[in-house]
């Protein structure tokens, strides 16, 4: 057989792509870059000086009531929402890494300077509302960059175990931040808390400066103005055939799903005559099905066809949401919770890497703004209309409505060709 016909036979048998191509693929599988591991380190490190001081601030508010301690964590969700698509579009006009560089590096200037005026006059309001404003500023232009670094480190094929092992990280994170976070403020109050997120601020700044995009990004020409290029991002995500559908299906998470845990289950415990113990179980559940998920998708990869696997979670999600608010005793709830964590875990760990991979490279962080602000309108919309529905109709009426939403869109979003068979990270055969 000659070289030429041997070429053709691999080629052949892989379906159109040689051999050689898809063993070299699949064997990079394996692995993740150092360069993302150790990124992922330092993102991490500084999501927990986040934490901390998210903590510190919402304790520190709360000594002057109620109504001041939302004002205070309002002032980091407005402006963060007001600037994330120009936050997108700086990012992708100078590069993420340098975005994600300067505001570390403003992040530890000004929280030395919190640690100054905190042990020097305390926290007058005045303090909080600024450090809330800076923060949210400073986030609108981390959280795209931040979202886009996967794409920039990782190869497409391999999306899906990073931003699951990016996702129990933070689940790590979240769940031991709390308890560190009540400890420091304790012992060493604001100032020793904004020290804290200091350190992990020097320590991330470290880390970025160290590592390199390993895939090449072009950045957006500066033809068009600011404003311009970050609608850009919103016109290019609503028309795009996997993405349009895929942020439906995030929003429906974020406005029908998220508020189900953190909203309406204390309230549906309280009815239901439930100890804080037993709401606190079915939490548990919930993270320990999510936790579950993505480490099988670290290890393995993503479970099917990503948009397939996203829309059938939701749906799988919306009946453990059903059997969550008909359930008859806290027992079948915690059964519930443990339901809701698997759907809310695959769904997750398949949409994120679906969404990066479908964004065009010119548009990396616009999308990922888009993505959060959708998130971020969803949450903060469906809280207070859920809130106030369920003073009307009582827990029970509005959880059972949440899962009927969540099926239903979780059946829509099979309708979509493009969502349902894309096969983003799963091997070529």
């Amino acid at each position: 057989m000659s070289a030429s016909e041997e070429a053709a036979e691999e080629t052949v048998e892989a379906g159109g792509v040689p051999v050689s191509e898809v063993c070299e693929e699949n064997q990079g599988q394996d692995r993740l870059p150092r360069a993302y591991t150790l990124w992922l380190v330092g993102i991490l490190v500084s999501l927990m000086g986040n934490t901390v001081l998210y903590f510190a601030l919402g304790w520190a508010a709360s000594e002057y009531g109620g109504s001041f301690a939302a004002l205070a964590l309002s002032a980091i969700t407005l402006p963060r929402v007001l600037l994330l698509l120009v936050g997108g579009a700086v990012s992708d006009r100078i590069s993420a890494r340098r975005v994600l560089i300067t505001g570390d590096a403003t992040m530890l200037v000004f929280s030395l300077v919190i640690v100054t005026l905190a042990y020097s006059i305390g926290t007058p309001p005045l303090l909080l509302i600024a450090t809330g404003i800076v923060v949210g500023v400073v986030d609108a232009f981390y959280l795209p960059a931040s979202g886009s670094m996967p794409r920039r480190l990782v190869a497409k094929a391999q999306l899906p175990r990073a931003l699951s092992l990016r996702q129990v990280g933070g689940q790590v994170i979240n769940m031991g931040g709390g308890p560190l976070a009540g400890v420091l403020v304790g012992l060493a109050g604001f100032a020793g808390a904004a020290f804290v997120n200091a350190v992990t601020f020097v320590f991330t700044l470290v880390v970025l400066i160290a590592v390199r995009p390993q895939h090449d990004v072009p950045l957006t020409p500066k033809a068009d103005s600011l404003l311009r290029e970050a609608l850009s991002g919103v016109k290019i995500a609503f028309s795009h055939p996997v993405l349009r559908p895929g942020l439906w299906l995030t929003g429906a998470a974020a406005g029908f799903l998220l508020p189900v845990l953190s909203l309406l289950l204390p309230m549906l415990a309280r009815e239901e005559e439930w100890s804080a113990g037993a709401a606190g179980l079915v939490l548990g559940a919930q993270g320990v099905g999510m936790v579950a998920v993505t480490l099988v998708v670290v290890k393995r990869g993503p479970l099917g066809r990503p948009g397939l696997m996203a829309a059938n979670a939701l749906s799988l999600a919306g009946v453990g949401v059903l059997a969550l608010g008909l359930s008859p005793s806290a027992t079948v709830a915690v059964a519930a919770g443990l339901v809701i964590g698997i759907g809310n875990g695959t769904f997750s760990a398949h949409i994120a890497p679906l969404v990066l991979a479908s964004s065009p490279d010119s548009h990396l962080s616009r999308i990922q703004a888009v993505l959060v602000l959708v998130q971020s309108l969803a949450l903060l919309l469906m809280n207070n209309v859920l809130g106030a529905l369920v003073d009307l109709l009582g827990a029970t009426v509005i959880v059972v409505a949440c899962a009927v939403m969540l099926v239903g869109v979780g059946l829509t979003g099979l309708t979509s060709g493009p969502l349902r068979n894309d096969r983003t990270g799963l091997w070529r055969r």
